[in-house]
């Protein structure tokens, strides 16, 4: 059978074209660009959680900076299953939440580093002697010690916030961002915290607050938001420091969409009273909750205070223990 120049041609360009479909199918699609809005900054709107398994520091067994990605995925199948089962409390524990409540997440960060301080190199915070003995007495506190006064009760235990970054807390762990050309609300889920971050280049006022107040500039694509003028009586969780918020914290953010699920975000802090020098953490926020392994859509409301009374309990059981505190008050 004899074919002509062209008909040899079109079966040659077809060939070619079923060679190279597979290869196309076989790739993974593309990420959507990350989305602007109508007066031309990136678009940060939306719900987003950062919940991972990778610690804050890197624990001190730990030698390596990056997991393997093999440890990694080892590690989040472990996570996987924990959070499928209800670990019996301890002797004298009445226990809290079972895992219904718990949103902890079971993933690694993409970058498979061993923490989530990125700097210092070892993964740490660098406390000073002063900062490093405001977290043992923190932790010494919390839970365990003196309730015989409101006062003695963390902001979490009184449910009004647990300050900033943004963090996660095992449920509870979704922010919503709403934009305007200028300003970006941050919404906690936990606590209902609103964190209003100005981009109108107004000054800092002089009047502390209890998240600090956040002002932000672009820097290119990324919004840099630094934070500062916090009053001295919130309860800072990331730093370990109890009843803390510290008047000479400073917070600085990076906030830079990748795509339109991700978010790159990096916060460094610096005290000189805490840290002996400013240390970085950084993870993405994804709307993705197959990212994560947690529940990411929607907030839903905290009712923290309604029914609870256990502090008013606690501190009646510690009186009644401790009649000399009462006599004090």
């Amino acid at each position: 059978m004899k074919y002509t120049v062209s008909v040899v041609a079109r079966l040659a360009c077809v060939a070619a074209v079923a060679a190279v479909v597979p290869t196309l199918l076989a790739q993974p699609p593309a990420a959507s660009p990350a989305p602007r809005t109508s007066w031309g900054t990136p678009d940060l709107r939306g719900v987003w959680n950062g919940t991972t398994i990778t610690p804050l520091e890197r624990p001190p067994s730990q030698t390596k900076e990056i997991l393997t990605e093999a440890e990694a995925r080892a590690l989040e199948g472990a996570a996987a299953t924990r959070n499928e089962t209800d670990a019996p409390p301890a002797a004298g524990d009445p226990g809290t939440y079972n895992q219904v409540w718990f949103d902890p997440g079971s993933r690694w960060v993409p970058s498979r580093r061993t923490s989530l301080v990125t700097d210092p190199k070892d993964g740490r915070i660098p406390f000073t002697d002063a900062g490093r003995e405001r977290f043992r007495e923190s932790n010494a506190h919390y839970g365990r010690g003196r309730r015989a006064i409101w006062s003695d009760f963390d902001t979490g235990e009184r449910c009004l916030t647990d300050g900033v970054p943004v963090h996660y807390t095992g449920y509870n762990n979704n922010y919503q961002f709403f934009q305007t050309e200028t300003a970006l609300v941050i919404v906690g889920e936990m606590f209902g915290d609103r964190r209003v971050v100005h981009l109108d280049g107004r000054a800092r006022p002089a009047i502390p607050q209890w998240l600090g107040v956040s002002l932000g500039r672009w820097e290119g694509d990324t919004l840099v938001v630094e934070t500062a003028g916090f009053a001295d009586k919130g309860h800072y969780w990331w730093a370990g420091a109890w009843r803390a918020s510290r008047p000479t914290l400073k917070l600085l953010e990076r906030f830079r969409r990748l795509d339109a699920e991700t978010i790159d975000y990096q916060f460094t802090m610096e005290d000189p009273v805490m840290f002996t020098r400013p240390w970085t953490a950084a993870y993405p926020l994804s709307s993705n909750q197959a990212k994560h392994g947690v529940t990411v859509g929607r907030l839903y409301e905290y009712a923290c205070h309604e029914g609870n009374y256990a502090l008013p309990n606690t501190m009646k059981g510690w009186l009644a223990e401790h009649p000399a505190d009462l006599s004090a008050h």
